[in-house]
């Protein structure tokens, strides 16, 4: 049986992943908020289950089956932010919490139904992707703001979703999705970076500009 709290751990490491952050018992156990020997303890379960490939001080990584689990449970996550947001009118640093304590109890019949009447979207409020029901996902990887290089235009492809008080700063700098960006400046030492949104110029700290992911100003 696959509990709620496999799919928690399925889904962190899938995000994790999805943002290019380390796999590793310490973030994991951060990201759910429990200890790490806990962490390790589920690791060691979903290993056996063949869900992921772990041993003690690697990173970690889903197999193919602990993918689509996780994929199926980002599915539902997404498209719940995206109701939320578009028809209850939360803001977009509301929408996760809320999504996650929804995602578990939706059925599947429920998550279509709320698909369709979205207009069968590909992005949540944040940008990212929703996952198809095949568990595949449409469009090229981006890049994290953090290694744009100087000058090159982009578009913000998406935010991550895991600090409200992160996306709050970032919106109402309009740094948000589909917004055409680029870097004017690095300081050294994982300093701040300015960061051009039409003709207005930001300074972002370093991990704020590690959770905005571009793709190129030509991409679809």
């Amino acid at each position: 049986m696959l509990t709620d709290a496999i799919q928690d751990y399925l889904k962190t490491i899938y995000t994790l992943q999805e943002n290019r952050e380390t796999v590793a018992t310490s973030t994991v156990a951060a990201r759910l908020g429990v200890t790490a020997p806990s962490v390790s303890a589920m690791l060691k379960r979903l290993a056996r289950r063949q869900l992921v490939r772990y041993a003690p001080y690697r990173r970690v990584q889903l197999t193919r089956a602990g993918a689509r689990i996780a994929l199926e449970v980002v599915r539902h996550h997404r498209i719940l932010e995206l109701y939320l947001a578009r028809v209850l009118g939360y803001r977009w640093d509301q929408v996760h919490a809320e999504a996650d304590r929804l995602e578990h109890a939706i059925s599947e019949e429920l998550e279509e139904r709320l698909f369709r009447a979205l207009g069968r979207p590909t992005r949540d409020p944040h940008g990212h992707p929703i996952p198809s029901r095949a568990g595949a996902l449409a469009g090229p990887a981006p890049t994290p703001l953090s290694e744009l290089p100087l000058g090159v235009p982009a578009l913000i492809a998406w935010v991550s979703d895991r600090d409200p008080a992160v996306l709050r700063a970032l919106g109402t700098r309009g740094l948000v999705p589909e917004t055409a960006v680029t870097v004017l400046a690095k300081q050294s030492f994982d300093g701040p970076l300015t960061v051009r949104r039409g003709k207005t110029s930001h300074v972002l700290a370093a991990e704020w500009a590690r959770q905005i992911q571009v793709l190129p100003a030509s991409a679809p």
